[in-house]
């Protein structure tokens, strides 16, 4: 077990809230002797204080309990407070208890803001409104004593010395979600306050295999250089950054052996968007397509840099659309192709189909030796370092969601096998399908890593996750997908832009200032003056309802066929017009300073 060694000061893990008029008071209530933090309510400003102020009929405090500070965030005139009212303990990581954040709270510091003028006071209404998006945020994990932003090989070559720092110095800032709204807290030098949180999913299982005790834990960790939306963040930025990057690691731990197996997944790396424009699929853009092999050689010169060896597997279309993007992406990997780092299309549709997803096992056959050669981390029980893994499979779909998991799932279950038979639990030719209630929480465990990633990057769950929940497809996981699919349609181009703008906020990828280029929102005609869009969508999506109820009545009796065409030809018929007679009005805040 990897044990992390002492720092000087302990994160508090349970604090009391004091809202007085002026300030709010953060007081450790969890046996700790440290000073509490009052922070002014006028600008933000903050200060340690040895006791808490006395109350009065005057100063009568609201009190609530809150478990970590996730940081501060600077608009126009004010500040925002952020902290965790509720968490979840969802497992334990390395020995150490792995907490969710069930609910987040935002304490405007904006008193300030009744001295601005009228255009910063509708700026900061404006941009404050924002907060309450990030207010729901989802996926957020923490812990207060273990690094959960670096896989258990990186914190096993940690140096003594780094182990002796506070968590969010031995943190890694891509995968720490609230790296820019800590930076208020760190200037103030509050280290017992400053809790690294990491995006993304921590999923855990127990499980006995004969007379062992098996632990297995499934880790997502979201790059935070790209984050963002499903059609509002697409491809890569000039520095090679991707969108929904994300780290997965798969360690499982028994009779005191660790062992630990990484993959990554993250968009096509070069400059590429899809603009929402009403369409179901909006056109794939290629942009700068000069620069693509460019951009590509920065991504994949990081990924060395953090993983060693690549296998870059694309799994997207040859033809249409997606044919566009990977042609292009197999281009600008003849400038990166070498010794260590290998790139293979493997064309998912046309070889499994929508059904037939055990022909993934053609694509094992291709990768396996790529995956003994660069193996998994294995410690011994005292810690030691058996074997490290020295490369990692990119893994790419055109989302990064569904196919992309699919594939992830199966190559985590082989690699599964692998690191049980080395450790003596499997015998050569035991699998874990041999181990039916194994099987099953191995499942489960992908399928709700598969959905919670999804959640976060779409704002529904994965599709195709019936057959990595049973093994198999089936006509209401199809049907889920359908519905599913719609409700990512109406996301696109209702809600994600929003939803982007606050992400953006949070993470430091805009800064707010007044500008004098600052200006309304446009204001034209045609639906986005009568803004009838939802109503219209609401439409589309009872016909494609009822489409889809009338199909699965069909092997009861072939008229609900001709229902199922009326039905879906109606709603084509009415996204035709939608499409004909305006464009998508996804109010966007003037974000319009660029963070360097």
């Amino acid at each position: 077990m990897m044990e992390r060694a002492e720092s000087g000061q302990k994160l508090y893990t349970r604090m009391r809230l004091w809202e007085f008029p002026d300030q709010y008071v953060i007081e450790p209530t969890d046996g700790s002797c440290g000073s509490s933090l009052a922070v002014n309510k006028a600008d933000g400003s903050m200060s340690l204080i040895d006791e808490v102020p006395e109350c009065s009929s005057i100063r009568v405090p609201k009190i609530r309990i809150i478990f970590g500070v996730i940081g501060m965030l600077k608009l126009v005139a004010g500040s925002y407070l952020i902290v965790i009212t509720d968490r979840e303990c969802v497992g334990s990581y390395l020995g150490h208890p792995i907490y969710k954040a069930t609910s987040l709270k935002i304490f405007p510091c904006d008193q300030s803001v009744k001295n601005s003028n009228a255009e910063q006071k509708t700026l900061e209404t404006e941009f404050s409104g924002l907060l309450n998006v990030a207010e729901r945020t989802s996926g957020l994990y923490f812990s207060y004593d273990s690094n959960l932003t670096l896989s258990a090989q990186r914190l096993h070559d940690l140096g003594d010395e780094s182990k002796l720092l506070p968590l969010w110095r031995q943190a890694e800032p891509r995968f720490m979600w609230n790296n820019y709204i800590l930076e208020a807290l760190i200037d103030n030098k509050l280290d017992p306050y400053l809790l690294p949180v990491v995006q993304g999913s921590f999923q855990h299982f127990q499980a006995a295999i004969g007379k062992e005790i098996v632990d297995v834990t499934l880790i997502a960790r979201r790059c935070t250089r790209r984050n963002g939306t499903r059609m509002w963040r697409r491809g890569a930025d000039s520095d090679g950054y991707v969108a929904n990057f994300v780290e997965t690691e798969q360690i499982v731990q028994m009779n005191g052996f660790t062992s630990s197996f990484v993959q990554v997944r993250g968009s096509i790396p070069f400059i590429w968007e899809q603009v929402v424009d009403l369409t179901y699929k909006p056109k794939f853009e290629i942009v700068r397509p000069e620069e693509a092999p460019r951009v590509a050689e920065r991504h994949f010169l990081d990924l060395r840099k953090k993983y060693g060896s690549i296998l870059a597997v694309n799994l997207v279309n040859k033809h249409g659309g997606e044919g566009r993007l990977s042609e292009k992406f197999e281009n600008a990997m003849h400038r990166v192709i070498g010794d260590d780092v290998r790139y293979l299309h493997f064309d998912f549709h046309k070889i499994c189909g929508h059904v037939h997803f055990e022909h993934l096992s053609i694509l094992y056959d291709q990768i396996v030796d790529f995956l003994e050669k660069n193996g998994y981390l294995l410690l011994n029980e005292k810690g030691e370092k058996m074997k490290e893994q020295t490369g990692v499979v990119r893994t790419n779909c055109i989302d990064c969601l569904d196919r992309t998991n699919v594939t992830q799932s199966m190559i985590g279950r082989r690699m599964l096998e692998i690191q049980l038979r080395r450790i003596g639990v499997f015998g050569a030719e035991e699998t874990i399908s041999s181990h039916p209630n194994f099987d099953e929480s191995y499942k489960i465990l992908w399928a709700n890593h598969g959905d919670e990633i999804s959640i976060q990057y779409s704002g529904t769950p994965a599709l195709k996750g019936d057959f990595v929940r049973f093994g198999q497809r089936s006509i209401q996981g199809i049907l889920n997908d359908g519905w599913n699919s719609l409700a990512r349609y109406y996301l696109n181009n209702f809600s994600d832009g929003t939803k982007q703008d606050s992400i953006d906020l949070l993470q430091g990828h805009y800064i707010v200032s007044v500008s004098r280029e600052t200006t309304p929102p446009s204001q034209t005609g045609g639906l986005e003056s009568v803004a009838y869009f939802p109503v219209a969508l609401a439409l589309v999506l009872i016909g494609f309802s009822l489409a889809l109820m009338s199909l699965r009545q069909v092997r009861y009796d072939l008229r609900h066929l001709l229902f199922s065409v009326v039905w879906a030809s109606l709603s084509v018929a009415l996204g035709a017009f939608v499409k004909a007679n305006g464009r998508i009005f996804c109010k966007r805040p003037r974000l319009n300073k660029p963070r360097s």
